[in-house]
């Protein structure tokens, strides 16, 4: 064998190795397909509804002069806090003045009146011994002192009407609160019984919202929670203390007032969300994402993954479900297993059978919190 030929044998060899060794080994398997999951729950699914309100005190009175006339003080501004009996407002007082003094006079002369009268009666008395007073003049004296008398006392009686009506020329506080409305300024003209001021007890405060009828007999039987506005991430119990009987003849709503399941503090105006949580019936039903929805000849089913064993994969099937509702972008339905877990994304790409690898689960109570 010529040597210079030795190489090439030895590199045609090695060749054939390689493609005789290729030809023989498997291709790699497949990687399985990973699936986002949800677990079934039963427990306490509610369906949920959301009212915006606004923050209102329970007790909040509009105050009013009790006569009329030309404002000349204002003492209060809104926002401002009063104790009871502090002055408000102040009207020109001037006629009423007058008012007391007329009716200072007119007591004076009937009083005066009034004691002539039973003077002229007291001498007739006592000349009626002798007999020289007709019974005819003893009854007028009678009469007129008791006329006289009683005219004195309505003069007295218009005379405290008159004071009454002075006092009413200053506005005062009929309770401690807060300024919440002033409608009037100095030197405007206003009527008797007119509202100016609008002051609300701060230590009261309510959540009032307004419920379609639609909603109205769950309403009554559902579980409440709240939260402001500027503090969405501050929730807290409410209940429902007020449902008007009857409905507004605009809106065709009904007013409920609902209050703090613990007293707490509330700014008055301020923009709140009522969050009603109701059963969905009385079969039970679970929310899952809608996304997990499909169809089995024509009916709404989930594909199911069945573990193996203790193993982060499994395969997955077809189950038929019952859809009892749906909200927001979840569905409600009852059928599998309580704990089992279905496929939330990709359903369209899945088939019986098939060996799919579990990714992280999406937890539904943990999404429903977040909204």
């Amino acid at each position: 064998m010529n040597p210079s030929f030795a190489p090439a044998s030895i590199v045609l060899a090695v060749i054939a190795i390689a493609v005789l060794s290729a030809c023989s080994s498997k291709p790699a398997p497949e990687p399985l397909r990973t699936v986002r999951t949800a677990e079934v729950r039963y427990d306490n699914t509610r369906e949920t509804n959301r009212y915006v309100g606004t923050v209102q005190s329970r007790h909040e009175i509009n105050e009013a002069f009790r006569v009329g006339g030309k404002v000349v003080q204002r003492k209060v501004d809104v926002g401002q806090k009063v104790r009871e009996g502090d002055v408000l407002a102040v009207l020109d007082d001037t006629d009423y003045r007058l008012a007391v003094d007329a009716a200072q006079q007119q007591l004076t002369a009937a009083t005066t009146q009034a004691r002539q009268a039973d003077s002229d009666r007291r001498r007739l008395d006592a000349l009626k011994g002798d007999g020289s007073v007709s019974p005819s003049d003893d009854e007028k004296a009678q009469t007129a002192a008791r006329t006289t008398a009683a005219a004195a006392e309505a003069e007295a009686r218009k005379l405290d009407l008159a004071r009454n009506r002075l006092a009413y020329t200053v506005l005062r506080a009929s309770r401690a609160g807060v300024v919440t409305a002033v409608r009037f300024e100095v030197g405007q003209v206003v009527a008797e019984g007119q509202p100016l001021v609008s002051i609300a007890n701060e230590g009261e405060p309510e959540i009032v919202v307004d419920v379609p009828e639609d909603d109205l007999e769950t309403f009554k039987s559902s579980r409440y929670n709240a939260w402001l506005a500027s503090a969405p991430g501050d929730g807290f119990e409410v209940a429902l203390r007020e449902l008007a009987p009857q409905a507004a003849a605009q809106t065709r709503t009904f007013r409920a007032r609902m209050k703090p399941a613990s007293p707490r503090p509330l700014p008055l105006g301020a923009t709140a969300t009522l969050v009603v949580e109701r059963p969905v019936g009385a079969v039970a039903a679970a929310a899952i994402p809608a996304a997990a929805i499909t169809q089995d000849k024509g009916q709404p089913a989930v594909w199911v993954v069945r573990r193996e064993g203790a193993e982060p994969y499994g395969t997955v099937n077809l189950s038929k479900v019952s859809v009892h509702g749906y909200r927001n972008d979840e569905v409600l339905v009852s059928g599998p297993s309580a704990g089992e877990l279905v496929v939330t994304a990709g359903v369209q790409k899945m088939a019986p059978g098939l060996r799919v690898a579990l990714g992280a689960p999406a937890n539904v109570e943990a999404t429903q919190a977040a909204r």
